[in-house]
């Protein structure tokens, strides 16, 4: 690798060379992420340094830095930009506290040397003649703060009302400077001239960005591994041949971010829910790889393709509207998930793993465009429901399931639906449902029965409790033939519990049912509304045998229209 070049540097050389010329944070990187409690590890790292091992001529090693030459003859940092911002900050910190401090010859001497690090300087005069002038600019496409990173480093002032990582953390520099320099005079000056000179940085400086960007790949921020997402992002990037191209990525990048922030996704999510479109499509029946092996394959071959990030946006746009029931603003391509339909994925979101997610992918991605979609898509989700349910009741493991998710992947893409291969056998069934009242998948099958109630219209909010009719927290009483004993066996049985709205139950507390049948009746849930009108004030053995009984024959009446039934 012959246009690579690897030196050592400490802070001041680093960021002094770089005169007449800008570090760019490139528009395809990813935002600044670092925290008050990395900002926080740096300087308390630094102040023992230096109060130690500094004192001895040591030098305190940071890293690497990975840049190389654009057109413009600016270096664009790769890899390495917390750490680089970050240390531009507390740069700006000390020299804030140095202009408010009289000017005898070491402020003096102190401001001279951070100057130039932050600013272009006179060459003449030696003093900085445009704060304006700084050495590094951030063009981070996804970054809605990059101003008030300039505006900080140009003014030495931040707004303590603003919430983003350059105000926060560098009020933080600027805090610990003001103390420091307050209970440790003598010291802080020699703690300036550290920083300056015994942190060093290798710096590794390419001639082409296709060298950085491959060693961007290998390596990490400190603290901050890269996403698979973040990896793929220079990737795409450096597949956009034209400025136009890589401004249009940038763009694309931009809108992705912003869509999976308000879903409450990760990137990498999507990347993985489409891996298993191409993987569908492809008759791929192979067991899943990671998502950085499954997109490198054939040098990048997958996000060098032309469709990508339009496939990416299309189905981000959809798991938002999933996620909020909000078609995402200025989205153009309107369908409607019914009421129906988002019963059932309410359900599903309480899944024990994200395997449903597959299928459902590759069922919107190939019959979003039907003109019956919105009815086929709550068949789907019935058939899915009734599938995955059973298959964990009887097997409840992810690798019962995973097989069979691949095969359903391919078999929906070519158009013949789901492919989970077993039978309903209900007397197995009835048995095996008794021992998941208590399991990971008891919420989802109390939120799909009080789905089924056909009296049930508007969707339950996500938030709910599950309240135990006969109170959980056992009163130390005999209660209408009821002891301990009794209590034990049926406390956690599928009978004896219902979904109910979080604030209702805790006002319902412990009492008995008689007493909680008043809040049971304000309830917006219908199977809640319904022990709200029971009859009797009292709810013992016999009731929740009764209601266990209906329970599992509620569920099991919904399953057996989907799935092949034993003989």
């Amino acid at each position: 690798m012959a246009d690579l070049h690897v030196s050592k540097k400490n802070i001041s050389k680093l960021l002094t060379d770089i005169k007449g010329r800008k570090f760019i944070i490139p528009d395809f990187q990813r935002p600044y992420k670092w925290n008050i409690e990395k900002c926080e590890t740096l300087w308390n790292d630094i102040e023992s340094f230096s109060q130690s091992e500094a004192q001895d001529g040591s030098d305190y090693f940071l890293g690497t830095i990975v840049s190389y030459i654009n057109e413009d003859k600016n270096q664009e940092i790769i890899d390495g930009q917390q750490r680089l911002t970050s240390f531009f900050l507390l740069l700006r910190a000390f020299y804030k506290k140095l202009e408010s401090m009289p000017e005898d010859d070491d402020v003096k001497g102190l401001k001279n040397q951070i100057a130039p690090c932050i600013w272009d300087i006179d060459p003449i005069s030696q003093k900085v003649k445009d704060f304006k002038n700084i050495h590094i600019e951030s063009m981070v496409a996804t970054e809605e703060d990059n101003e008030v990173f300039h505006q900080v480093l140009e003014t030495g002032i931040a707004d303590s009302s603003l919430t983003d990582n350059y105000s926060k953390n560098y009020i933080f520099f600027k805090l610990k400077c003001d103390s420091y320099a307050e209970s440790n005079p003598l010291q802080w000056k020699q703690l300036c001239v550290t920083i300056l000179t015994q942190c060093i940085i290798l710096p590794i400086e390419c001639e082409t960005s296709e060298t950085a960007l491959t060693i961007f790949s290998t390596l990490n921020d400190r603290g901050l591994p890269l996403s698979d997402s973040d990896i793929f992002k220079a990737q795409i990037y450096k597949s956009k041949v034209s400025k136009e191209e890589r401004k249009d990525f940038t763009n694309t990048w931009k809108e992705l971010t912003q869509t999976c922030k308000y879903a409450n996704l990760q990137i990498d999510d999507i990347f993985r829910y489409y891996s298993h479109v191409l993987r569908a499509e492809a008759n791929d029946k192979t067991k899943e790889v990671g998502l950085r092996k499954f997109y490198s394959i054939d040098s990048n071959k997958r996000l060098k393709e032309e469709g990508l990030m339009d496939d990416i946006i299309f189905l981000a746009n959809f798991w938002y509207y999933v996620n909020t029931q909000e078609n995402p603003e200025e989205y153009e391509e309107e369908y409607k998930i019914s009421q129906e339909s988002q019963k059932y994925l309410h359900c599903l979101s309480l899944y024990p793993n994200d395997f449903w997610k597959y299928p459902t992918t590759v069922f919107f991605y190939v019959n979003y465009s039907s003109e019956d979609f919105s009815n086929e898509f709550t068949e789907f989700l019935k058939q899915l429901i009734s599938n995955l349910f059973t298959k964990f009741i009887n097997y409840p493991s992810v690798n019962a399931i995973k097989d069979d998710t691949y095969n359903t992947c391919i078999s929906i893409f070519n158009g013949d639906g789901l492919k989970y291969r077993h039978v309903l056998n209900k007397e197995l069934f009835r048995y095996e449902i008794v021992k998941h009242s208590s399991s990971r998948l008891s919420r989802a099958l109390l939120l799909l029965h009080a789905y089924l109630n056909q009296k049930q219209q508007n969707i339950i909010p996500y938030t709910f409790d599950i309240e135990h009719i006969f109170p959980k927290k056992w009163q130390d009483t005999n209660y209408n033939g009821w002891n301990i004993s009794d209590a034990l066996q049926y406390l956690d049985r599928f009978g004896n519990k219902i979904i109910f709205e979080k604030k209702l139950n805790i006002q319902a507390g412990n009492g008995y049912f008689g007493i909680k049948k008043i809040k049971y009746a304000q309830s917006q849930i219908a199977t809640v509304l319904d022990l709200g009108n029971y009859p009797f004030s009292d709810w013992v053995k016999k009731d929740i045998e009764q209601r266990e009984e209906q329970f599992i024959g509620d569920i099991l009446s919904f399953f057996e229209k989907y799935i092949p039934v034993e003989v």
